[in-house]
């Protein structure tokens, strides 16, 4: 397989989706999930990434829609559309799924894949966190990872004077 169909492999949608959960959850792995818009992939991306995949055995990002992530973050963003987005997060050796999802939260996305461990970032409190109730619901774990200082989306887009 060449590279970059490894990339795009890592993809899902649909009932590969399923298919690919159905059977990482019957073969016990610890499915890890995160979710965001990941518009301009910086070192706490990576950073934050990485920790979340050792906390499992299969990481899956849940990835906004550009229209999504237009709805949240206003008419300017994202910078780069969802399919670069989602082929720079799949470039992570260890990320082995990137799903997208429309709506203003993963919640549905999050009932599709029932995580054992769902992560976000440290600006939460684990109860506020959507989906909270479904990861706990089954034993699983909701936790927050703190922030790489001076690393985000926004500060570089005000670095680069986008």
């Amino acid at each position: 397989m060449s590279h970059f169909s490894t990339l795009t492999s890592k993809l899902l949608t649909g009932q590969r989706l399923a298919d690919t959960i159905a059977k990482w959850h019957s073969d016990n792995e610890t499915i890890v999930f995160t979710n965001g818009c990941f518009d301009i992939i910086h070192r706490g991306h990576a950073e934050y990434l990485a920790k979340a995949a050792d906390l499992g055995t299969k990481l899956i990002i849940g990835l906004n829609t550009d229209d999504s992530v237009r709805r949240l973050k206003g008419p300017t963003r994202p910078v780069n559309d969802e399919q670069a987005r989602a082929i720079v997060l799949s470039a992570f050796e260890f990320v082995d799924a990137v799903a997208f999802f429309a709506d203003d939260t993963p919640y549905n996305l999050i009932m599709q894949v029932q995580p054992d461990i769902m992560v976000k970032g440290g600006d939460y409190r684990v109860e506020d966190i959507v989906g909270y109730d479904i990861v706990t619901a089954h034993g699983g774990k909701v936790l927050t990872l703190p922030f790489v200082d001076g690393y985000s989306t926004t500060s570089t887009i005000k670095k680069s004077g986008l």
